[in-house]
């Protein structure tokens, strides 16, 4: 039996998935236009994958689910150690990659390059994290988690509105999802034609 959690989980990793794509193909688009990228949206979109992923979908991972994995079976402790490092990490490279995309912004081309392999190993980083999630962690809750485990997880992760979920923002986030559909193109898979 799939759990809700579990889909929330899936589809939040897709979500980010597209969102950390995206990010990269408005680089190499405007790499090879040989032109300047919408600072605006990259800003937009750097800001959601901080307070998104980071400030909802990690804490409850760290906070909930991670605990209730350790308290039923010690499998997977070092990997969910290293995942919760992941995500101790994750603040600390996000900011240094909005850093860089200020730097890109301020300083000009000479700082495009180490936004762009910046941006690049965040995406890695950050892939390999979701995978990691979705083929040691899920399955291991699935078979270890108790029912009570699973009303508790359930019920804190159906109450993230991540709109690119499908879920209808809340009102403090409308906007930013707004703005972020309006400024990335289409053909990015996030823009007004999706």
């Amino acid at each position: 039996m799939t759990h809700a959690a579990t889909r929330i989980i899936r589809d939040e990793h897709q979500a980010l998935a597209a969102m950390l794509s995206s990010v990269l193909l408005l680089l190499a688009q405007h790499r090879r236009d040989k032109s300047l990228p919408d600072f605006g949206a990259l800003r937009a979109m750097l800001f959601y994958l901080d307070e998104f992923p980071e400030q909802r979908h990690h804490r409850k991972e760290t906070e909930l689910l991670f605990p209730k994995l350790r308290a039923r079976t010690p499998l997977a402790r070092e990997l969910l150690d290293r995942l919760d490092e992941d995500h101790a990490r994750g603040e600390a490279r996000i900011r240094e990659l909005e850093h860089r995309l200020l730097a890109f912004e301020m300083m000009g081309e000479s700082r495009r390059e180490a936004f762009e392999q910046a941006a690049a190993q965040y995406v890695d980083f950050y892939r390999s994290h979701m995978a990691l999630e979705e083929r040691e962690v899920l399955p291991l809750a699935e078979r270890v988690l108790t029912p009570e485990d699973w009303a508790d997880v359930d019920e804190a992760f159906e109450a993230n509105r991540d709109p690119l979920t499908g879920c209808a923002p809340e009102a403090a986030y409308e906007q930013l999802f707004s703005r972020i559909v309006a400024l990335v193109p289409a053909p990015l898979g996030l823009g007004p034609a999706r």
